[in-house]
């Protein structure tokens, strides 16, 4: 965690140092950005019947996009989230560390200084579950699953190569481990910084 958070800290300030020499054409039409905010799954699951709660995580981002005419644009991002599951009994903790690869077509409404969106898209999600505990024959790995995600956000104009945005997602995808289906579906919301060049 505190390495994916050191990089994201690192590319952060590297793109902000480079803001101001980016393209200043009239109609950049490819932009970079950086996302960061609240992960909540929105479903427990049961292993060999126990039932564990899920708690909400951090979800961060950085993603690289093309306009190709001003209404619609499509996205590549990975991300890094993460969020733990807790059994009443046995004591114990499981945390999935999960890095998704997305590809994302936006469809954008631009007035102005304000730009809202739409978005749908497709991504594989690597998941490492670790486990602390005794849950029967449930044991940590990595898998990989196909999901898909559909959201919306705005995006606020501070200059044409600068803006802040605000983003909402909802993910469903499905890794196994150990022959148990473990859905990541859930909410994601980030605050977003991007530059357009």
């Amino acid at each position: 965690m505190k390495t994916a958070f050191a990089l994201f800290l690192v590319l952060a300030v590297a793109l902000i140092g480079i803001a101001p020499s980016v393209s200043l054409a009239e109609n950049p039409s490819h932009y970079v950005v950086l996302k960061g905010g609240l992960y909540s799954p929105s479903k427990d699951f049961d292993i060999d019947a126990t039932h564990f709660e899920r708690d909400d995580g951090f979800v961060a981002e950085i993603a690289v996009g093309h306009y190709f005419i001003p209404i619609f644009a499509t996205e590549l991002g990975v991300g890094y989230f993460e969020s733990k599951a807790s059994p009443a009994v046995p004591p114990g903790e499981t945390k999935f560390k999960v890095v998704p690869v997305t590809l994302t077509g936006k469809v954008l409404f631009p007035f102005g200084l304000i730009e809202p969106y739409g978005e749908f898209g497709i991504g594989v999600y690597i998941t490492k579950a670790e486990v602390s505990g005794t849950f029967g024959n449930f044991s940590g790995s990595t898998k990989g699953a196909f999901g898909l995600h559909a959201g919306g956000g705005v995006n606020f104009n501070i200059t044409p190569t600068v803006f802040l945005g605000a983003e909402g997602r909802y993910l469903w995808a499905k890794p196994s481990f150990g022959g148990q289906d473990i859905k990541l579906d859930g909410f994601t919301v980030t605050a977003d910084l991007g530059f357009r060049f």
